[in-house]
């Protein structure tokens, strides 16, 4: 069995993703999908099991926030925060999780812990992630997935930052992707990127608050 698993996307299916999740008969999120959008995405690709994160807001409501069942022969718990898990996961095969945009994946005795990482808004120079996992006879193999990142174009200076900022503020409220985005407004991806991630994790951040995020 081909099982798909990422978390934090954010409001954003990359293409890489959906092309990475071909052919996967089960997908888990592990929380910060940010929009219905996205889930239902998913959900057209494959069975999905997915947990609530701490910026999924009323629209998830009916999302849990833990998961606890069986795939494959396989005993698997989700949550969202590393935090939240159980002290004792020695009756679990599979644990996942996100929030930290990080990916790890280690074994505790039999029990493998997997975060993806981020495959959503990449947040500064973090990569971009997900992971695959193959499940036979009861063994569970991974892999990570890392979506390359082109490098990117020239900084907006800081003279006009406040303002661009701004401008993917209103944009991101309308609606539109990151890449359209940056196309529409001639913008760096990666800058459009990481204010697009500041914004949609930090509610009621304003453009001061988030030039002060990025450290200008």
């Amino acid at each position: 069995m081909r099982i798909g698993v990422l978390s934090d996307t954010h409001n954003l299916l990359r293409d890489e993703v959906i092309s990475a999740l071909d052919g996967c008969d089960a997908i888990l999120h592990g929380g910060d999908i940010s929009s219905q959008k996205v889930l239902n995405q998913l959900q057209d690709l494959a069975p999905l099991y997915v947990v609530r994160g701490n910026n999924d807001k009323e629209w998830a409501e009916q999302i849990p926030m833990y998961l606890d069942f069986r795939l494959a022969g396989v005993h698997v718990y989700m949550t969202h925060k590393k935090k939240d898990l159980p002290k004792d996961l020695s009756a679990y095969d599979l644990v996942v999780y996100g929030h930290s945009h990080k990916y790890e994946d280690s074994r505790q005795g039999r029990t493998l812990l997997l975060n993806p990482g981020s495959c959503g808004p990449r947040r500064f120079h973090q990569a971009i992630t997900l992971a695959i996992l193959e499940i036979a006879d009861g063994e569970i193999t991974v892999e990570k997935i890392e979506i390359p990142h082109p490098e990117p174009a020239a900084k907006a200076s800081e003279g006009n930052i406040k303002q661009t900022i701004e401008t993917v503020m209103r944009e991101i409220d309308k609606g539109r992707s990151i890449g359209e985005i940056a196309s529409r407004h001639v913008l760096d991806p990666d800058l459009t990127e990481q204010i697009a991630r500041l914004y949609v994790t930090h509610p009621g951040v304003t453009a001061d608050g988030i030039m002060t995020k990025m450290g200008m």
